[in-house]
């Protein structure tokens, strides 16, 4: 089994600065892509920010320049640091991983999620 457990979630200030942590465990083989989505509510989810396994990035319009995604490939762990947050970006916030378990296919996990809340 793979667990993905997101860490990070919190209500800051229009303006102010969140890190989130997305740490996988379990029997992991491999880990390809890691990324990080977002659903606000009433909206669809939506892709903030992706990173490879030799960390070429890919992000969001709406959150370049603000948002960088890394990884530590030791610790199976990806995170997402937040800059001048808006209340636009209030969202549950999403990690997932795609793994080569070491019993099992190829196949993407999803955190539990965690909440940022932004306000003005």
């Amino acid at each position: 089994q793979v667990q993905l457990v997101e860490s990070g979630g919190g209500l800051v200030q229009a303006g102010g600065s969140l890190r989130l942590s997305c740490a996988a465990s379990g029997s992991i083989f491999s880990i390809n892509t890691m990324g990080w989505y977002r659903q606000a509510p009433g909206k669809e989810r939506e892709l903030v920010a992706t990173i490879t396994s030799v960390l070429s990035t890919d992000y969001a319009n709406s959150v370049k320049g603000r948002f960088t995604i890394s990884r530590d490939n030791a610790k199976n762990t990806a995170y997402l640091q937040m800059n001048s947050l808006t209340p636009e970006d209030t969202a549950v916030y999403y990690c997932t991983a795609n793994v080569w378990p070491n019993m099992g296919e190829l196949r993407d996990y999803w955190g539990q999620g965690t909440q940022v809340t932004v306000s003005s």
